[in-house]
């Protein structure tokens, strides 16, 4: 196991300012002149990604297309936001009306191919609007989780896999903070009782067998676009990366499954961590990321548009009986 203590004191995450490293870093592209960075939007739209069902997933479902755990939609709800699902295998002027529409994007975890799937498809598209728009002083929030955290990596990358094979699946870890934490928009202000739990306990949920090494960022160039924030280690203690945070766009990415703590009981589930302080950090990611979210502008053209789209036209499934992963899911078809 890697070492588990910070390598800053915890009142230093929370004190220190992003200053520090301005010698090294691009600076983080906010619009000086542009108002909607000073209005908080307290009616925050998420657009979630779906994909391809596997067999089994398909079989609760057979027309369907695509689903969505139902996990990821509490995750944010739970944090006052209200959730758009995001369908494959759309015209490209679909996901330019829906990302007009929304406050952020989440891409999640899952089994699909960053290549040739309709994930993979449509989160390059939706990626290219998010790197034009926040280009253009248009903020707009992007977070990966797992397969969408490799999905963030592969299309920074300009489309090469620059992972490794690991062995990861269903352990639960702790964090080793890097230096960065302590400047980073994502750790600085959390609070230290979440920082604790995160580096002292094994309190997040893995379930991926691919990996980025602090060793494959430098080489792909790939730290010129992202700074790792945190690593973990696998079985064979591996050390990989468990948290990216874009230098010069407001996205972010955890190789972990921070959703799972508080949502997800499968019995095959054994290292899941369900105790209140694991809960808690869970819990952080999302408050965070929703409130980032509150800083877009995006809506849609009325209130009847806008409940068309929303993800209460869906009921969720109980899958628990087929996967191993999720207890309810959605399907579209």
């Amino acid at each position: 196991m890697s070492g588990t203590g910070l390598r800053l004191p915890l009142v230093a995450l929370c004190l220190l300012i992003a200053g520090v490293l301005a010698d090294h870093q691009r600076p983080f592209r906010v619009h000086p002149n542009s108002i909607r960075y000073n209005v908080n939007n307290n009616r925050p739209i998420i657009g979630i990604l779906s994909q391809e069902p596997s067999k089994t997933m398909a079989s609760v479902s057979p027309e369907s297309v695509s689903y969505i755990a139902a996990s990821y939609v509490k995750w944010l709800e739970g944090q006052g936001a209200r959730v758009v699902p995001i369908k494959v295998n759309q015209p490209d002027s679909y996901y330019k009306t829906v990302f007009d529409s929304i406050n952020g994007l989440l891409i999640p975890g899952g089994g699909a191919s960053l290549v040739s799937s309709g994930y993979g498809k449509a989160g390059s598209i939706l990626y290219d609007l998010a790197i034009e728009a926040n280009d253009n002083g248009d903020f707009f929030p992007v977070w990966g989780t797992c397969l969408g955290f490799e999905l963030l990596l592969y299309l920074s990358a300009g489309k090469r896999d620059f992972l490794t094979t690991c062995n990861s699946y269903n352990r639960a870890s702790s964090l080793k903070f890097l230096s960065d934490a302590s400047v980073s928009r994502l750790y600085q202000r959390a609070p230290n009782d979440v920082l604790k739990t995160l580096s002292k306990e094994k309190s997040t949920s893995n379930f991926h067998h691919w990996c980025m090494t602090k060793e494959n960022l430098t080489a792909s160039s790939l730290d010129n676009f992202y700074r790792p924030l945190a690593t973990s280690t696998d079985d064979d203690g591996l050390e990989f990366v468990a948290t990216i945070e874009a230098i010069s766009y407001p996205f972010w990415g955890v190789q972990f499954h921070p959703e799972k703590n508080v949502y997800e009981w499968g019995a095959n589930l054994t290292s899941v961590p369900h105790w209140p302080s694991a809960i808690k950090a869970g819990q952080y990611f999302a408050e965070f990321f929703v409130n980032q979210a509150r800083k877009s502008q995006h809506r849609f053209a009325s209130r009847q548009e806008e409940a068309t789209y929303l993800i209460y036209n869906y009921a969720p499934v109980y899958t628990g009986n087929v996967s191993s992963s999720f207890l309810q899911s959605y399907f579209f078809n």
